[in-house]
């Protein structure tokens, strides 16, 4: 049963950073007022127009305008979503630990043996669990309250945060290791346990908070990281969500457990084999840690962790992670490992295959399960992979547009595109060559642009699609780079444009309503008006596919 447990962290880990990885991608756009930026009219065009010219450029513009308003209405809802699941995953991971998974059937017990009947024990372990809820989640808005909404809404782009970020959770990793422990005050915990004695209410409320402060050398890396990557999704409710799932997943087991007693003799004893459950998540956390100094390194244009350095940290981990529970590794507060059941080589098994899976990314593979996690594919300094599409039937810009394009030394172009990264640059070329325009609002730090990039554009009619028939225009919203000094302006509400993602951030928010990436707007050059309604990621080529084509049957060439 335990090793069927640790089989089921090591899952709920992968789910964890996967979702919390996610939640970066979408922010939510509440309290934003959105001013529409002052655009250029559209200019005439050389060649054939309909005697109707002028009424078919008043109706596009309105199907644009209706085309925002339903991404308005359809703005993406998944961060919340995915920051409640990441909390309940690292909930359910947290229960596990050395620190709370003993006190299980303590607390349980005690429900029992002093309610006078079994519904006043579930009445006493429900109040005990609402508790933990209260708790945790006024946690979580306190980070809200401390750093602000508009502060949040910053910090997934901010470097010095970012490394910040890295640094903690590398901490957090190290105390699960078992470096050191993460432990609050002695007089904290004493005065909450004298709490706990006073009856009704009030006494199951103590209870809940010292197991909060009791369990924090347990929970503390969890409910941290958890916090780190909820407030860098710039949702203004996203820690006290995800400490809503915490909680709810620390919460439950206890009501259940106090509804039906008999179910506590099904549990595993503890042992040794907590402490390689909370090794076994230290590992996870480290590997994790590596995708903050990944957004600083992009953010900023180092070049210092690039896509194969990235690669081999994971693949020591991993590997490291796989002795470990093959007992080939040992720290010092585990437990002697006289054999290896067979459930736990299983699970070695996985980690193993999984490191040895991505070997073959040093040299340039995609390695599309995990492709939004590593820094994108142009920063491989060694590729030979073959890019998966027919590279002869290269984008028109190549052939008739020699020139260097605006900002192309510093971003790195996705493989086999050849994007513009300026928006009037890409617009003017668009009118010239008579295309519509496909812009590609992204960021450095967005895990599922990078996903769309390596799973989705590749595929041969996307690909084809995107080089041939539109004009496509890539915005980081989040690079750090500063722009020209003529460049630089104020905005009418007062927002500084210093930066290239300052100015895209803001063309987006104000232009299209929304701040999310990967953010798709298929565009008329002419009208600048969307020809379909913009949207996000979609993993499925064929949906894909038909997006695309929805706005080539809306474009009429002029």
């Amino acid at each position: 049963m335990k090793r069927i447990i640790l089989f089921i962290l090591l899952i709920t880990g992968i789910a964890f950073a996967q979702h919390v990885a996610k939640a970066q991608d979408t922010a939510s756009t509440s309290g934003i007022q959105f001013t529409p930026i002052n655009t250029p009219p559209a200019t005439k065009t050389t060649g054939t127009t309909k005697k109707d010219g002028s009424r078919e450029k008043t109706a596009d513009k309105k199907r644009g305008k209706a085309a925002l308003k339903e991404t308005a209405k359809g703005q993406s809802k998944q961060a919340p979503w995915a920051i409640f699941l990441a909390g309940l995953a690292g909930g359910f991971a947290a229960l596990l630990m050395p620190c709370i998974f003993p006190m299980l059937p303590l607390t349980v017990s005690y429900f029992t043996k002093s309610g006078d009947n079994k519904g006043s024990a579930v009445g006493k372990a429900a109040i005990y669990g609402a508790s933990i809820v209260a708790i945790y989640v006024v946690m979580g808005l306190l980070v809200t309250i401390i750093f602000g909404p508009d502060a949040l809404n910053s910090l997934s782009t901010n470097g010095i945060f970012n490394f910040g970020f890295f640094l903690l959770i590398v901490a957090f990793a190290a105390s699960f290791l078992g470096a050191f422990e993460i432990t609050l005050p002695s007089g904290w915990v004493n005065k909450m346990d004298q709490n706990s004695d006073k009856g009704g209410l009030a006494g199951l409320f103590f209870m809940a908070a010292t197991l909060a402060l009791v369990s924090f050398s347990c929970t503390g890396p969890i409910i941290g990281t958890l916090l780190v990557q909820a407030a860098t999704t710039g949702a203004l409710l996203g820690p006290a969500i995800g400490m809503l799932g915490f909680a709810l997943a620390l919460a439950i087991p206890f009501v259940l457990f106090a509804m039906f007693p008999s179910w506590l003799q099904s549990l595993p004893k503890s042992g040794g084999w907590l402490n390689s459950v909370k090794v076994t998540l230290g590992f996870l956390e480290l590997a994790l840690s590596f995708k903050f100094l990944s957004n600083v390194d992009l953010a900023y244009h180092w070049h210092w962790f690039d896509r194969e350095i990235f690669l081999v940290l994971w693949i020591v981990i991993f590997a490291l992670m796989g002795f470990y529970l093959l007992g080939k590794l040992k720290f010092s507060h585990d437990s002697d490992l006289k054999y290896i059941s067979v459930p736990r080589l299983f699970l070695a098994i996985i980690v193993l295959a999984f490191s040895m899976y991505m070997v073959p990314g040093l040299w340039g593979a995609p390695l599309k399960s995990i492709s939004a996690f590593l820094p994108p594919q142009a920063t491989q300094d060694f590729d030979l992979s073959n890019p998966g599409m027919n590279t002869d039937n290269r984008n028109s810009n190549t052939i008739t547009d020699v020139r260097p394009h605006k900002y192309a030394d510093l971003f790195d172009k996705p493989k086999g595109f050849n994007p513009y990264f300026d928006y009037d640059e890409g617009l003017a070329y668009a009118k010239k060559v008579h295309k519509p325009v496909m812009i590609d609002f992204t960021g450095h730090a967005c895990v599922n642009c990078r996903k769309m990039e390596a799973d989705v554009w590749p595929d041969k009619q996307v690909y084809q699609r995107i080089t041939q028939d539109y004009v496509l225009i890539q915005l980081y919203v989040d690079d750090k780079t500063d722009l020209a000094k003529a460049e630089q302006t104020t905005t009418p509400e007062g927002r500084k444009i210093q930066t290239i993602g300052n100015k895209w951030s803001y063309l987006q928010t104000s232009k299209f309503g929304s701040n999310s990436q990967p953010f798709y707007v298929l565009l008329d050059p002419d009208t600048q008006a969307p020809l379909v309604t913009p949207q996000g990621a979609d993993y499925d080529p064929l949906s894909y596919l038909k997006y695309l084509d929805s706005g080539l049957k809306g474009y009429v060439k002029q």
